[in-house]
């Protein structure tokens, strides 16, 4: 009993503390679709939030930060999609079928397009965008390497190659998708991950 009552603070904490990082991010995307994401300071957020641009802080860590942790968070949802792939499925297939998380995710956002231009329009988004793809590779590698049967000493280097070149079709299908638009953003990821296999 005594240590239900000790957890119940910190739930309730963490609880508050995703709403609120919700009600900014929410508030930030109206100021960075209506003003772009360039022109909107960071002070203008805390102000339509209601909070001391201080307080931002204590719960992002930049302004790009806002627009970019629940792809950071994303990347986690495909780690576990990708572990649970059959074991018998290779690896560039694997990883193909784990990163539908991300597709799905952006196409189902009524907001997903102009964030995939903001995205890659933005010079210190981009860098962002970098972070998040080491970020991203970390945590899928060991998942790819468990997948390879070459020696062990090539296991690693060739689940990096793959993994980074898994981001890279992602990526190369966003940018196509957001400037043509004429696909689905999955028959775009498709088309990239069948030129590198072919």
């Amino acid at each position: 009993m005594a240590s239900e009552k000790q957890d119940t603070p910190v739930g309730l904490r963490s609880v508050t503390r995703r709403a609120v990082r919700a009600e900014i991010s929410a508030k930030a995307l109206q100021l960075f679709l209506t003003q772009g994401f360039e022109e909107t300071t960071v002070s203008q957020i805390a102000a339509a939030v209601g909070t001391s641009t201080r307080n931002v802080f204590r719960y992002f860590a930049s302004k790009e930060d806002i627009l970019i942790s629940d792809l950071l968070e994303l990347g986690d949802q495909v780690a576990t999609s990708l572990a649970d792939r059959p074991a018998d499925e290779d690896a560039w297939t694997a990883l193909r079928r784990a990163l539908q998380v991300c597709v799905d995710s952006l196409e189902k956002d009524v907001n997903g397009v102009q964030k995939a231009q903001m995205l890659a329009s933005s010079p210190s988004l981009r860098t962002a965008l970098r972070d998040k793809q080491m970020r991203w590779t970390q945590l899928l590698v060991p998942y790819v390497t468990a997948r390879l049967e070459s020696s062990a000493e090539m296991r690693e280097l060739q689940a990096q190659a793959l993994v980074s070149s898994a981001l890279s079709c992602l990526d190369a299908a966003a940018m196509s998708w957001i400037s043509q638009e004429e696909k689905s953003l999955d028959d775009y990821v498709d088309v990239a991950f069948a030129a590198i296999r072919d």
